[in-house]
């Protein structure tokens, strides 16, 4: 088994460093011989990764990755984020899963929520 520290580390630079503005290189440092992507609005493959990471930059040029939360067990590694497209308004919650074999990503999961401007409590969702 893998050691769990060090596929944290590297799915969060994968993930840190795509969304930071260098999809390319978070794939050619992290991503595995395959991608296997569960999100229905986005296809396999490495270059759909680059391209679609490439697309909301180009959209949202200051968005902002927070990574609260890491976990790992076994060849999974969970991470809880807020996703801010443009500054000063909500963002997402993202729970998003990451499937490593060899050191390296090669499948991923995720689930997305808008973070609403009101909520029924004071907690926030991190």
């Amino acid at each position: 088994m893998s050691d769990l520290s060090t596929n944290k580390q590297i799915t969060v630079d994968f993930y840190q460093t795509a969304f930071d503005g260098n999809p390319a290189k978070a794939v050619a440092d992290h991503l595995g011989d395959r991608y296997i992507q569960h999100n229905p609005q986005a296809p396999d493959g490495a270059e759909a990764f680059i391209g679609f990471v490439e697309w909301l930059r180009g959209e949202n040029p200051e968005l902002e990755l927070n990574i609260k939360r890491v976990i790992a067990e076994g060849d999974l590694v969970f991470t809880h984020s807020e996703l801010v497209l443009k500054p000063g308004t909500p963002g997402r919650a993202l729970a998003d899963i990451f499937r490593l074999e060899n050191g390296k990503v090669v499948e991923h999961w995720d689930v997305i929520q808008d973070i609403p401007s009101e909520a029924a409590n004071d907690n926030t969702m991190f």
